[in-house]
């Protein structure tokens, strides 16, 4: 773990609650509010969560101003800026620089992929733009591209690349990539289901979807790891794990969505080509909800 974390424990790829005329402010504020309320470590505005990719340029923008407005320091506030467009990714992480975010969530280029090579400089025309540290965010399910240990490597030692979402789900490979970057990068689990085998490869905590739902909780089972509690923190992964399952039983963030509706927290609105949850998958999705007393 690197001497200065963007933040140390669980963020929030915190949904955008959304209804047919937009973005809805008032429930994305109390949202907001609440999360900061339940202790969670940080807030990652408009990722995949978030429904980035079916954002305007203009909703983008304005959800991620909202967003460091209304969190107004109480928690750092991390910008999805990423794209396939790097012109666009660099105009998207100058601004979010601009309006104050405390770092910003840089996804591989999907669709039109890169070599590693690609990738080295995409990243590096985006870092050298950049007054505030980036997580590199490698997905390569949804994406169709994957970042190599060696290509971390390359990147970690430019003074805007901070830390690591990984979310490729092998263990081995992040194995590798932490034992080639050491504390030049932080990395944090992409995969709600893999928060302690991370951890134990010295990871700094978890970008997290169930904390849309459990934020106390999910940056719980980072800190007791992290003061020594192994056992109570692999207990509360082991706990989860049903509804951690359920919430990746459709696409992200169908499931999810689903979940926060249940909750009160957002309409089940989503914008195509994503759709809502499919029933017989939302009942068992409820029920485990209803087990841990979430509604």
């Amino acid at each position: 773990m690197t001497a200065n974390p963007i933040f140390r424990g669980a963020a929030t790829a915190l949904i955008t609650p959304l209804t047919a005329s937009g973005v809805d402010y008032d429930r994305f504020g109390k949202l907001i509010d609440w999360q900061i309320a339940q202790g969670i470590d940080a807030l990652v505005i408009a990722g995949t969560t978030g429904e980035g990719s079916t954002l305007t340029d203009e909703e983008h923008r304005a959800v991620l101003k909202y967003a460091v407005e209304r969190a107004a320091g109480r928690t750092p506030i991390i910008a999805g800026t990423g794209s396939n467009d790097t012109d666009y990714a660099i105009s998207l992480t100058k601004f979010a620089c601009d309006i104050g975010a405390d770092a910003m969530l840089v996804v591989t280029p999907y669709y039109n992929k890169a070599t590693q090579k690609g990738l080295i400089q995409m990243y590096t025309a985006i870092a050298d733009a950049s007054t505030k540290p980036l997580i590199l965010y490698n997905v390569p399910s949804r994406t169709g591209v994957g970042i190599e240990p060696a290509t971390y490597a390359a990147l970690a030692d430019h003074p805007m690349i901070a830390a690591i979402k990984e979310a490729n789900g092998n263990i081995s490979k992040i194995m590798e990539t932490a034992a080639l970057v050491g504390d030049k990068l932080d990395i944090y689990s992409g995969n709600d289901d893999q928060v302690t085998p991370i951890l134990s490869a010295g990871g700094a905590g978890v970008i997290s979807v169930l904390s849309n739902l459990m934020p106390r909780q999910t940056s719980e089972m980072c800190h007791r790891w992290f003061d020594g509690d192994i056992a109570g923190s692999l207990k509360m992964q082991l706990d989860y794990l049903p509804l951690i399952n359920a919430l990746f039983c459709e696409v992200n963030p169908i499931p999810v969505k689903a979940a926060m509706a249940a909750m009160g927290w957002c309409e089940n609105y989503l914008r195509l080509p994503l759709t809502p949850m499919e029933p017989e998958h939302a009942e068992k999705l409820y029920a485990l909800m209803r087990a841990h007393g979430l509604i």
